[in-house]
């Protein structure tokens, strides 16, 4: 294989929010949703006809997840109890969508990184776990909005794995010749899925956009890192689950109903996932022939810190430290396909010529991706 179709991450790209709610905010709302809650029903539960809701605490969210703070788009309307969820209004046809406006904010971070210019660019995924329409994809009024007018785009959804599966994609596109030159873009608008009416998630995601630039080495910066190998893997759960969709308009629920906002039975996803990722892992090293060992760093979906723990000990062999396996989760929360690639984006530079790690990412589905890299300085 030459190096026109071998594929590389040239850059990645970052965009954070403005507006950070940290737990003790986050906790004071939702209690005072809480007590207003049950004043308003209290003959119901005096008769035992309901249930009194039960607050939440600072200390059960940071021992239930690791998470400390979670970066939003619409702050203020989250933490009014009268409302609790991101008002975001629906913007014209002619301007551009919210989701591709993060989108391109991350793109062209990973551009200027690179040195490159979006006319460059052979072809764009948008890659997410919540795409803002139907139709017309994302991708492409990105792919517009940076001016690229040569190529394609369009959009993929794989919840948590979308960008790992958007990496493979990419990387072979640039294996079979058919571009150079790909963006991977997650936009993730989490805070719009979540009920932050529940106790057991309301504190579990927040907002933010990431962009990789994946080309042939070619075409690469000097600094680049070669992607030595990739897997993909899928099997079906309804333990993580959101049913809100345009089919739900022809029906008469509506979308307040939970089952059309994140809903999933944590236990059981914590032992199922951690399980089939660890041994996806393992295999995926033997096949490439990478001694768990010499992984310098792992770069693993930010869900939750007692699984990111639980999996890094299975693959390396003993708890991983800050630096073998660092954590965003407490301070950016659950970004879902964004969230292994904000580790890497922030955590990789360090690393010397000829270093391996892996990215990873899993969540519903359930899906689980690997990358493993190697840096080229």
């Amino acid at each position: 294989m030459t190096d026109h179709n071998i594929p590389v991450i040239s850059a990645t790209g970052l965009f954070t929010p403005e507006d950070s709610i940290s737990n003790e905010e986050l906790v004071a709302s939702f209690n005072a949703y809480v007590d207003l809650a049950n004043r308003e029903n209290a003959e119901a539960i005096a008769a035992g006809e309901a249930e009194e809701l039960p607050h939440s605490s600072v200390e059960f969210i940071e021992k239930a997840s690791g998470i400390k703070s979670r970066f939003v788009l619409s702050k203020e309307p989250i933490l009014d109890p009268q409302v609790m969820c991101p008002r975001l209004p629906e913007r014209p046809n002619e301007e551009i969508s919210i989701l591709a406006e993060i989108g391109v904010k991350a793109a062209l971070q990973a551009l200027e990184r690179a040195g490159r210019k979006p006319e460059d660019v052979d072809a764009v995924l948008c890659a997410c776990s919540n795409l803002q329409r139907a139709y017309p994809a994302i991708a492409v009024e990105i792919q517009a909005a940076l001016g690229i007018e040569d190529g394609f785009g369009f959009d993929m959804n794989v919840a948590c794995s979308s960008a790992t599966f958007g990496i493979q994609t990419a990387a072979d596109y640039i294996r079979s010749g058919s571009a150079r030159s790909v963006l991977v873009i997650n936009p993730e608008i989490c805070s719009g899925h979540l009920n932050w009416r529940d106790r057991d998630s309301h504190f579990i995601f927040g907002d933010v956009a990431t962009a990789i630039l994946v080309e042939s080495r070619d075409i690469a910066p000097a600094q680049h890192w070669e992607i030595v190998g990739t897997k993909l893997k899928t099997q079906f759960s309804n333990n993580i689950r959101n049913n809100f969709g345009f089919l739900n308009r022809t029906s008469p629920e509506s979308r307040d109903d939970k089952d059309k906002l994140f809903v999933q039975e944590g236990r059981k996803v914590f032992k199922e996932v951690v399980p089939m990722v660890a041994n996806m892992i393992n295999q995926q090293s033997e096949r490439l022939g990478i001694e768990p060992s010499a992984l310098r760093r792992l770069w693993l979906h930010q869900a939750n810190a007692g699984m990111n723990r639980l999996i890094a000990q299975r693959v390396l062999g003993h708890e991983a430290s800050e630096d073998e396996s660092p954590t965003v989760l407490d301070t950016y929360a659950n970004t879902s396909s964004a969230g292994s690639i904000i580790a890497f984006h922030k955590h990789s530079s360090d690393l010397a010529d000829g270093d391996l790690g892996l990215i990873c990412s899993f969540g519903a589905g359930y899906s689980a991706g690997t990358v493993f890299v190697r840096k080229v300085a």
